[in-house]
């Protein structure tokens, strides 16, 4: 049962196209841009069957989440089902992973952002994006799906360009997409890992249940709605590039797609495709502060965070506090280190987070056929977190014994100072 928190709850605006579009504004974003490399270098010719094995996993985890979305329609995604359905420390764990990996991620969009707009002075126009897109969340929940919008639009558009330009090429060849294991079933499992941060963004539809219309027809519909076009979108600019660049130049491609227009023959749609990569990373941080706000709305009203972010603004009726918060701390890391470095450590926070979730699901239905989908989600999440680079597996899962350990001191003292019994 849903319970009223006066001043704390917010509105429900958002139907389902406005969900779709939040989610692509995640999914088809800077990850597009810049993890096809990576993974091509990490798969080789693996690189397609890497992104089928992530878009599996994937799909598990979001059909996971729609179905507990719409039977907990509050704001903080997996933080809220973890906690509802397998108890407190899984819902915090869920939680402090997603605040954590996502808030670095955050840093790295907006410095993403500076590289390609103005690489001299990367750092100052990282800081700008932040401030930018946390006073546009500020204004409301509604002037962010209407900014969204546009963004996917043009992200879009350059896309379909980068597909057009490599796949009517005379350098193009479809010996180049030959599927292959030249780096073996650990190459292609690490790809995948790396490929699935990019689909990630449908769990902001999730997170933002506490302001969708109608959330159990709505957000049922909408995941997979988004996941389905953002996969149709990965699997043709993964299939253009390829067939310019190959497996090898594609692994060792500093910009894919900008180096993959140019060796189309057509260099004067790099600019285009610089600009399209700075509009993506955009799109993924005004979606990351988003959620991440939400999820700590969510943990502050249970006070695993301080109760002061809990506050919601009488008037734009979102979490004031909470937004304000995330973008101070975005901003200090944009302005003082490099956190590109950091990709793999919050890919392995998101697959930890989606693993709880899988597991919550889980205790929706006793039916082995409504277990099969959640089932397959947490082997596939965990077998992807330790697939990828070791440093990044370690770095995880140093952050999430953070986590526990500092849940397990909160408990501990909430239990010295509980008045004793009788």
């Amino acid at each position: 049962m849903t319970q009223s928190r006066s001043g704390t709850d917010l509105r429900r605006t958002l139907g389902v196209g406005d969900a779709v579009v939040i989610g692509l504004g995640s999914m088809v974003g800077a990850g597009i841009f810049a993890a096809l490399g990576p993974a091509a270098h990490a798969a080789g010719s693996g690189l397609l069957a890497g992104l089928a094995v992530a878009a599996v996993v994937a799909y598990c985890n979001a059909m996971s989440s729609a179905r507990l979305a719409a039977v907990h329609p509050e704001s903080g995604g997996t933080y809220v089902y973890g906690r509802e359905r397998l108890g407190a420390f899984w819902g915090c764990l869920a939680g402090w992973s997603f605040v954590v990996g996502k808030t670095a991620s955050c840093a790295a969009m907006a410095l993403t952002v500076g590289a390609y707009v103005w690489p001299d002075q990367a750092h100052a126009v990282a800081v700008a994006a932040v401030v930018a897109l946390t006073a546009v969340n500020y204004g409301g929940i509604q002037k962010s799906a209407r900014l969204t919008r546009v963004i996917v639009a043009v992200v879009l558009a350059v896309l379909a360009a980068v597909v057009v330009v490599c796949l009517s090429s005379g350098g193009s060849g479809s010996g180049r997409l030959d599927i292959g294991l030249s780096s073996g079933a650990g190459g292609v499992l690490q790809a995948a890992g790396l490929l699935f941060f990019a689909f990630a963004g449908y769990a902001r539809i999730a997170t933002l249940g506490e302001e969708v219309r109608d959330p159990a027809r709505t957000i049922p519909r909408a995941v997979p709605l988004a996941l389905g076009i953002a996969l149709v979108v990965y699997v043709a600019v993964a299939v253009a590039v390829l067939s310019v660049l190959g497996p090898g130049g594609l692994g060792s491609a500093p910009a894919p797609l900008a180096d993959a227009v140019r060796a189309a023959g057509a260099p004067e749609l790099v600019p285009v495709v610089r600009a399209g990569a700075a509009v993506a990373a955009l799109g993924s941080l005004l979606a990351l502060i988003l959620g991440i706000s939400r999820t700590t709305l969510a943990m502050a009203r249970d006070r695993h965070l301080p109760g002061v972010l809990a506050a919601v603004h009488p008037r734009f009726q979102v979490p004031h506090r909470a937004e304000l918060s995330v973008g101070v701390v975005v901003a200090v890391l944009a302005a003082t280190t490099d956190v590109r470095g950091a990709i793999g450590f919050s890919s392995f926070g998101v697959l930890a987070y989606y693993a709880i979730a899988n597991a919550s699901a889980w205790t929706l239905s006793r039916a082995p056929a409504a277990r099969l989908v959640p089932a397959v989600g947490l082997a596939g999440c965990v077998t992807l977190a330790f697939s990828l680079p070791g440093t990044s597996v370690a770095a995880g899962a140093a952050v999430l014994g953070v986590g526990a350990g500092v849940y397990g001191v909160r408990q501990w003292r909430a239990s010295r100072g509980r008045p004793a019994a009788g």
